[in-house]
This record gives C-alpha cells, structure tokens and sequence, in this order.
C-alpha cells in the first residue's frame, strides 16, 4: 500500500509536468486530456490526468476544468511535497532546481533534526521541503 499524491492546476499542468520532470529526471507518463473523454469539442488542451514517479512515489496531475462544479482552484499552505534523501548534493540540486522562478521559504540549513533542510514554495505555488536524511 502507497499514499500518491494528486496536484491540480489552473490550467498550466502540463508545463508543470515537463518542469517536474525535468526537476526529477523522470520520464513522462500518458497525458489524457479532458478532450479524451468527451465528444464536446471544446478543445482547451487541459490535463485530466498524468503521472510522474518521483523519489518512489506517484504524483497525478491534473488541471482544474472550468466546467467542473468544484469550483476555481484556491492556492493554499494546506500541504507540502517532502523529499528526504541521503545524498547531500541531490538534495542541493532539486533544491536550486525548485527555487527557480519560485520562493525560497528556509534556505538549505542544518536544524535540530537534520545536516540539511530547506523549503521552496515552487513557481507553481507548490511547496517542496528538501531534507537530507544521511548522518
């Protein structure tokens, strides 16, 4: 048993995809598109539904349709993506990777509990705490 993790978008899923991925030197699964499903025509390129394997785990992405009754997509703090490794300069290079275009919350830093730790609010408003979990 695994807990995957599902991501939304407002509209920019797939260049978070390609970003990820890139990011995480992932390869890039099957995109299914909202068009995929549904004879409508109205053919806005949005993402329904992909994955990347990243760091063991799946993460889903999908873009929020604005036909959908679950409303606008809100941005929030409510969750962050944490990657713990024990190579030091992997955690330094996904760190740099995600701070571009983003915000950096804590610079890389050793705390109480770790040599090194950081956290990055990427240029998606996705946050990401990067820690190393070597001795």
């Amino acid at each position: 048993m695994a807990l995957e993790v599902y991501m939304y978008f407002d509209g920019n899923a797939r260049e978070a995809v390609d970003f990820y991925s890139e990011v995480f030197s992932t390869k890039k699964n099957e995109i299914m598109t909202y068009e995929d499903i549904t004879d409508e025509g109205n053919n806005t390129g949005l993402i329904l539904n992909t994955s990347l394997m990243i760091h063991g785990t799946y993460v889903m992405f999908s873009d929020i349709h604005p036909d959908m009754n679950s409303g606008p997509l809100v941005k929030g703090n409510s969750i962050s993506l944490v990657v713990s490794d024990d190579n030091k300069e992997y955690i330094k290079e996904l760190f740099d990777k995600l701070k571009e275009g983003g915000k950096v919350e804590m610079e890389l830093e050793e705390t109480f509990w770790s040599k090194m730790f950081g956290s990055v609010c990427d240029k998606f408003g996705n946050t990401w705490e990067l820690n190393y979990s070597g001795e």
